[in-house]
């Protein structure tokens, strides 16, 4: 009997072996290559603007949610983030991290579960505010840009992370529509495996303080819902 189940598990992780095979093939696209230098950063530069950069900058208080797991309340003065999921609650110092304070169900936890969950939100907040807020971070320290010319005659911007965040190295693709607002953009990063993954970017919604963001994305068959975003004064 064991000796049917490991022929049948050996099958199955064959088959994933040769889908994913196939899939990589069939879909991964190399980092494109393009220019640096002015003409990447004033396409950058339409970018931010096309969704009110100065607004963002002027924006106290952040809130949303990432697919109804996660939900934010980010206090850009203070540097400090409300993150919660599940019964517990971590307000995130940005500045010194170590200083936050964790507690579940309305109970502060131990030192040792403390940094434990510090830890998670951390990772929880980087992932779901770069989708909130990931064309903002265009001239972030360490940042590269580059003009990249599509096939459709189009322009698209590359921004290559050198430093900081969990994955330095990571590329994405701007595809940004004539208005100046991100259409989508392609992915290059640890976590994705296949390079050139598409990510919408849609749904956009003008804040209270008056910054644009989106509430929506597609990534294939999964959608990211951003909940109900907030910018507020």
């Amino acid at each position: 009997m064991l000796k049917k189940l490991f022929k049948f598990l050996g099958i199955v992780i064959l088959l994933l072996i040769i889908a994913y095979g196939v899939l990589y093939y069939l879909y991964n696209k190399p980092i494109p290559t393009g220019e640096s230098g002015p003409e990447a950063d004033a396409l950058a530069y339409r970018m931010l603007d096309a969704l009110n950069y100065k607004d963002f900058n002027n924006t106290k208080i952040l809130e949303w949610s990432f697919r109804g797991d996660h939900h934010y309340k980010w206090d850009k003065e203070k540097e400090i983030v409300t993150v919660r999921w599940d019964n517990i609650i971590v307000h995130l110092d940005l500045i010194t991290p170590q200083s936050s304070i964790a507690t579940v169900n309305n109970v502060t936890t131990s030192y040792e579960e403390t940094q434990n969950l510090i830890e998670k939100a951390q990772n929880y907040f980087n992932n779901d505010s770069f989708w909130l807020v990931a064309p903002f971070k265009a001239f972030d320290r360490g940042t590269e840009r580059y003009l990249v010319d599509m096939e459709d005659g189009s322009e698209a911007l590359l921004v290559t992370y050198t430093l900081g965040g969990d994955t330095p190295g990571d590329s994405y693709l701007w595809i940004i529509e004539p208005s100046g607002r991100p259409k989508s953009f392609k992915l290059w990063t640890q976590i994705i495996p296949i390079g050139g993954v598409e990510a919408s970017w849609e749904e956009w919604t003008e804040t209270e303080s008056g910054v644009i963001l989106p509430t929506l994305h597609k990534l294939g068959p999964f959608s990211i819902s951003m909940g109900e975003v907030k910018g507020l004064k």
